[in-house]
Formats: C-alpha cells, sequence, structure tokens
C-alpha cells in the first residue's frame, strides 16, 4: 500500500485529501507545518509528498528541499492557489514531481498522484532490476524447465545482445513482461531504464503526451516542458504492453519514433533523437488486430522483427509445481512469516485445474490458499474450485461491538474481482466489462488486492 503524507496548515484541505485517498486504498498521514512533516518522514518515510506552497513555519519549496535532500525516493508535489510560472518551474527545477494550482478536482489529482506513485514504482523497479542483475541474474521470475520454455529462454539468449525490437505474444498471465525484462536484462542496455507502457490503461486524450511528452503551454497546466516515457526510456528499453490499444492516429507517429529515433513532444516543432529498443506485447491475435485495421501492418513489421510466444500454462502442466513452490517462498518472505509446506496432493491438484488465469491465477490461487490456512501446510481441500468464493455474506445490523466496514467491503470487492476474471478467462479487460468498471479502475482494484 502507498504511503501519502499530506502537508498543509488548512485543515479542511488536509481532512478532504486523507478521506478521499484512504478511500482509494492509499495510507495516509497529516501536518500541518514543515517541522511535523520532517517529524512524520524521520519516523516512516513516505512514497508521497502533497504539500501546499504557503505555510507558516516553513513553505512547500523549503518542505521540497529538505525531502530530495533526506529522503530522495520520495515524490513532492505541490499544490497553491498563488500559481506563477516561476513558482511552478522553481518547483520542478527542485525536483518537484508536479504543481497543482487550487481549485482542482479531486479526480484530477488522483490522476497526478497515480502518476508520481508510478513514476516511484518505476525507479525503484530500475534499482531492483540493476541489484538482480549485480546479483548474478538467470531469468528472473521466469519459471519452468519445460521443452516450451526453454525455446523461450533460447529466443531470449539469442536476440537480447542485438538491437532488434520484439514482440511477445501470450494469453493474459503468461508472463510477457517478464519476457521484456529478462531481455533488458541480458541485453547491454541493462544499465539503462526499463520503463514499462500499459497502453490499455493510457486514456486515448493523454496518450500521446504520455509517450512523447509535451512542451510548456501545449495543454491547460503545462506550466514546463515535460518528458515522455519514450525520453525517459533514452538508453534502455520501452516494454510496450497492449499495443493493439493504441489509437491509429497515435501508431503512425509511434511508427516515426521507432524507424528515425526521434521524438516530438506535444506542441512542439522540435525532433529530439532518442536511443530506445522498443519490446512490445499483447495477447490478442496480432495478425487478427492487423487484418482488422486495428494495427497498422507498417508498425506490425516494425515491431515483429522478432516474435517471442509464451504458452498457456494448460500447455506446460510439468511447470506448475515450481511455480507453485515458488510463489509459495515469495508471499512467505514478502509477509516475514516461514513457508508453509506445500502438500503433494495440493501440488497434484492444482496441476489438474483449467487455470485459464496461467501463471496469475495460479498465484493468486496460492495467495488465497495461504491466507486461508492459518499458518498451516497447504492442502488440496484449500484449492478446491469452490473454497473462498462463497456468496458475499453482507451484514444489514451493525453489531453491538461496531465492524470494519473497509475491510467487509473489501472482501466483497476482492470475491467478486475473483470471480469475474474466472469467467472471463484471465482477460482483465473483459472481466472489467462484466463488473460494468472501466479497465484503468480494474487495473487500481487489482493493484490494492495485490492480485496483478
Amino acid at each position: 500500500m502507498s504511503q501519502i503524507l499530506v502537508v498543509d496548515d488548512d485543515r479542511s484541505m488536509r481532512e478532504m485529501l486523507e478521506i478521499f485517498f484512504a478511500r482509494e486504498g492509499f495510507s495516509v498521514r497529516t501536518a500541518e507545518s514543515l517541522p511535523a512533516a520532517l517529524d512524520l518522514l524521520a519516523d516512516q518515510p513516505a512514497d508521497l509528498v502533497i504539500t501546499d506552497l504557503k505555510m507558516k513555519g516553513g513553505s512547500g519549496l523549503d518542505l521540497l528541499r529538505e525531502v530530495r535532500t533526506r529522503h530522495p525516493a520520495t515524490e513532492v508535489i505541490l499544490i497553491t492557489a498563488y500559481a506563477t510560472t516561476e513558482t511552478a518551474v522553481s518547483a520542478l527545477q527542485l525536483g518537484a514531481y508536479d504543481y497543482v494550482t487550487k481549485p482542482f478536482q479531486m479526480n484530477e489529482m488522483k490522476v497526478v498522484v497515480q502518476r508520481a506513485l508510478e513514476r516511484r514504482r518505476l525507479l525503484s523497479e530500475n534499482l531492483r532490476m540493476r541489484a538482480e542483475l549485480a546479483g548474478g541474474y538467470d531469468f528472473g521470475r521466469l519459471i519452468g524447465k519445460s521443452p516450451r520454455m526453454q525455446e523461450v529462454y533460447r529466443l531470449i539468449d539469442l536476440v537480447a545482445p542485438t538491437r532488434s525490437n520484439v514482440l511477445v505474444t501470450g494469453e493474459s498471465g503468461t508472463g510477457k513482461e517478464l519476457v521484456a525484462r529478462a531481455i533488458h536484462l541480458r541485453s547491454p542496455r541493462h544499465d539503462g531504464p526499463f520503463v514499462p507502457i500499459d497502453c490499455a490503461s493510457i486514456p486515448p486524450a493523454l496518450m500521446e503526451s504520455e509517450l512523447f511528452g509535451a512542451r510548456r503551454g501545449a495543454y491547460t497546466g503545462a506550466y514546463t516542458d515535460r518528458q515522455g516515457l519514450f525520453e525517459l526510456a533514452d538508453g534502455g528499453t520501452a516494454f510496450l504492453d497492449e499495443v493493439g490499444d493504441i489509437p491509429l492516429d497515435l501508431q503512425v507517429k509511434l511508427l516515426r519514433v521507432i524507424q528515425e529515433r526521434t521524438v516530438r513532444r506535444l506542441g512542439d516543432s522540435r525532433d529530439r533523437p532518442v536511443d530506445v529498443r522498443v519490446v512490445a506485447a499483447t495477447h490478442r491475435d496480432v495478425e487478427g488486430l492487423v487484418s482488422s485495421g486495428k494495427l497498422r501492418e507498417d508498425l506490425f513489421f516494425r515491431l515483429n522483427v522478432v516474435r517471442i510466444h509464451l504458452p498457456p500454462l494448460r500447455e506446460r502442466r510439468e511447470d506448475i509445481p515450481a511455480l507453485a513452490r515458488h510463489f509459495v517462498e515469495q508471499i512467505a518472505h514478502a509477509e516475514n512469516r516461514p513457508p508453509p509446506a506445500l502438500l503433494p496432493e495440493a501440488v497434484q491438484r492444482l496441476c489438474t485445474q483449467p487455470l485459464p488465469g496461467n501463471v496469475r491465477e495460479l498465484h493468486n490461487l496460492i495467495e488465497r490458499a495461504m491466507a486461508l490456512s492459518g499458518g498451516g501446510a497447504l492442502g488440496p481441500d484449500l484449492f478446491d474450485p469452490a473454497q473462498g468464493t462463497p456468496d458475499p455474506c453482507v451484514p444489514t445490523e451493525v453489531p453491538e461491538n461496531g465492524l470494519a466496514l473497509d475491510e467487509v467491503l473489501g472482501s466483497i470487492e476482492r470475491r467478486l474481482l475473483e470471480a469475474a476474471l474466472r469467467r472471463a478467462g484471465g482477460v482483465r479487460k473483459e472481466a472489467a466489462k462484466l463488473l460494468r468498471i472501466s479497465f484503468r479502475s480494474m487495473l487500481y482494484r487489482l493493484k490494492k488486492h495485490r492480485m496483478e
């Protein structure tokens, strides 16, 4: 759960932001002054600080300077009613992620916060990947010794040292991003950034500025020039997940970026050189996307220099035991507890299940079983298809000693997400349609319940 610190001497503003982001699933703390904020950060660092510019006892810029010095991994967003271009530029030059002017819509602030946290996640992930490489990286979290996976490893080894673009195909949940990361870490670009881009989750109206950046004044609130994700990936690898969801007009611009190795920011007339390797992915029939006109043929040829296809889990069932044991150890480590025993009968039960959601569904099954096991061994009964998914029991009365409303609602939401994913065969976009929510909302809820 991401940690947010809200700093404002206006109590109503603090409370409004605290309530809103707590409901969105974040852990939120508040402070009314710079000294109080620094004390809280010293006690427990935050992923993101949202601070007012003008406060008693020190300004938001003062806090920004302190955060950059003491907690360089923390992102900072400034808010103020006193907007000037000079102040905005100063804040961004000092290292603020963004600058929001009052009054603002909470949904607009939510988008800025999500982007800031995504940037922090990217930076942290790249540091982790470099440490993984220094520790002797093999194929990382790609698990399996089946002949189908051996062919995947062979292709990764062959293509990684080259500059060639790669197209990774396979059903949802098979591990396409892991293949892209393996290619990056085994390439001469391993010291450069790895930037995953979920094309399906970016609203079409924002996609151009997200991918290619924007010049100051290109749109309302663009107080300074902003880099796009391709510029952030300079010297490294850009992973375009669900590339078929890029609008056709932007596919033309993407093709130009790949061919010319330059980007042009929204509202700019100058081309900027970028050295980016592209690994693209889709869970859909890519030739069908081309024939239906949803993916330009010329872009397809540029991306499909080397094709790596990931088999579904049902076609490599011999890898399920190793994957299951890996997930048990991984989840136990994350929860700081000893890994429970995974009984042979449980492994046998898992090997006979259809698992339409592939590796992602297997991970969720293991996590749910560990949550329900009470710390004991994982037996076959914990992997019964009906286990853990009863009809939600919604209390209509509040018990005398009260109840934890967020926990009750969260439990119901998780069960419905699991049910929708099963009915949709693990395809998140179809599951979102079944739940009548946007795909972006689906991704957020999956992340909130650690179901990514």
